[in-house]
């Protein structure tokens, strides 16, 4: 009887300009066995060709990096099929950096002093294809969100069953699938397969946008506590 395999580790692409940054992360990511570096890159450019050579399942970007930004580096390894999921790193949590972002489609935002739970969570999450924002912006993406959006449409609720309805509220709100299935009583792969009906009828491609269409349409309000 042959012995059980060890799952593959999520491995991770680091792309900052500085190094002492990229040594960090990877001391950092490396004390975790389920979590792997699998290249380094120093500029928007060499981070979209080695994501490209690498195929990681996840790509740690900063924003503000030469040559090629991280923002438009997100854009262009996004637009890869099969794409990585996509974590922008930042020292400034500007609104504009946070709505940017998020509009691009990544996974997460993180400031670069979080504590390396924050990392370990986000990528982890990220690798499942959920979205894990830095506590100290959620609540400024809730306000980029109000300022930017058009008003409020009723959400077209009859494209939806109830129980789709109120994964997409759990969703928006920030819980994870083991967590919604907790709240709803249900197993996690049912709650998987409520994400990917849901996505499919509402013509989004992951939880990101799941997150901003539920605000834009003002089925998820600022503050509103969990249902």
């Amino acid at each position: 009887m042959s012995e059980p395999t060890e799952p593959r580790p999520i491995g991770v692409l680091i792309a900052d300009d500085q190094a002492m940054i990229r040594a960090g992360l990877r001391l950092m990511l490396e004390t975790q066995p389920d979590l792997a570096v699998v290249a380094e890159a120093a500029d928007g450019r060499q981070a979209v060709e080695l994501a490209r050579a690498h195929r990681p399942d996840v790509a740690l970007l900063d924003i503000a990096m030469p040559h090629v930004n991280g923002l438009e580096a997100a854009r262009r390894i996004l637009a890869a099929n099969p794409a990585p999921r996509v974590i922008m790193l930042t020292m400034y949590d500007t609104d504009d950096n946070l709505d940017r972002s998020l509009h691009a489609g990544v996974s997460g935002f993180l400031l670069k002093g979080s504590p390396p739970e924050h990392l370990f969570a986000a990528v982890r999450s990220a690798a499942r294809g959920e979205i894990l924002l830095d506590p100290a912006v959620t609540g400024r993406v809730v306000d980029a969100y109000r300022r930017t959006s058009p008003p409020p449409q009723p959400p077209p609720e009859s494209a939806l069953t109830a129980r789709e309805q109120q994964v997409l509220r759990l969703i928006a709100q920030g819980l994870s699938n083991a967590e919604i299935a907790a709240a709803l009583a249900i197993a996690e792969a049912t709650v998987s397969t409520h994400l990917n009906r849901l996505l499919a009828k509402l013509g989004l491609r992951d939880r990101a946008q799941v997150v901003r269409h539920a605000y834009e349409t003002g089925l998820v309000r600022p503050g509103e506590p969990p249902t």
